[in-house]
């Protein structure tokens, strides 16, 4: 078989992957403009915008993604600070302990949130903090921050030591070493770190879904659950059109942490000069 028949193979079967992926997108688009959408992707009879409007005016939605917004920024502010701080001295201080407890993060991280669920509902019962937003908040923090150190130790590393060694020289203390030479080399560490917390918990179902039990404490993400009627019945477009504008913050969020994450490393050349 040549390589031109091969590489036409390879085409065709991304292509195909290509298309399964991008229809779901076509039809949250379309359905999210068509007053009448059920399951299947079809061409609307009229266009119209009165689903995005249902959404945009409605209260509980739009208190549902601020309280979304916040639990998602909260967390992804702590788990970028803790893991940073927590990263520090695994990556530069030759630690007896490091070895077992990189161990024990790298075991934490493939360990699932909703296997310490039962225990956790019972101690928050217990200190008062079921049925609240900082409880969710802690909660999904502290699941993040084993991956969160993980990758923060592993972007430190790429940081050279003789960077921080002439801020010392320069009468720099540890931390104006690590906030003025450490973290702007290592701000697409940082971006990615953000990115990846803010997503998890933008996203995240099962977790506030047990924690919270007040309606008007919901994040957007069990809201969507609301256009899910009790006897199958499900209203497409407004599901849509909440989808659409659920998509929106990790999008944009996405695009606009592009011109860091592009930038790349650039400590060898530092380090030379």
């Amino acid at each position: 078989m040549g390589e031109k028949t091969v590489n036409a193979i390879h085409y065709v079967i991304l292509t195909i992957i290509g298309i399964v992926f991008v229809l779901p997108l076509i039809w949250l688009v379309v359905a999210s403009l068509d007053l009448n959408a059920n399951q299947a992707l079809k061409w609307p009879e009229t266009w119209t915008f009165s689903n995005y409007t249902g959404v945009l005016t409605n209260p509980d939605d739009m208190r549902g993604f601020g309280i979304g917004l916040v639990i998602s920024l909260v967390q992804s502010l702590i788990v970028v600070l803790v893991s940073g701080l927590a990263a520090y001295p695994l990556s530069r201080y030759r630690l007896s302990y490091k070895k077992g407890f990189m161990y024990t993060i790298l075991f934490m991280t493939s360990l699932p949130m909703i296997a310490v669920i039962v225990p956790i509902y019972k101690m928050f019962l217990q200190i008062g903090l079921l049925d609240s937003i900082p409880g969710v908040i802690l909660y999904l923090s502290a699941s993040s921050l084993p991956y969160g150190i993980w990758l923060m130790k592993n972007f430190m590393d790429g940081v050279p030591v003789e960077l921080e060694e002439a801020a010392w020289v320069d009468g720099a203390t540890t931390m104006q070493s690590i906030l003025k030479v450490v973290a702007p080399l290592m701000f697409p560490g940082i971006c990615v770190v953000f990115i990846y917390t803010f997503s998890g918990s933008w996203g995240n179902f099962f977790i506030p879904y047990i924690l919270i039990s007040s309606p008007d404490k919901m994040p957007a993400s069990v809201l969507l659950y609301q256009f899910f009627g009790q006897h199958g019945s499900i209203s497409y477009g407004p599901l849509a059109a909440f989808s659409v504008i659920y998509a929106l913050p990790s999008i944009l969020l996405y695009i606009l942490s592009q011109n860091y994450m592009s930038k790349g490393f650039t400590m060898a050349g530092a380090a030379k000069g």
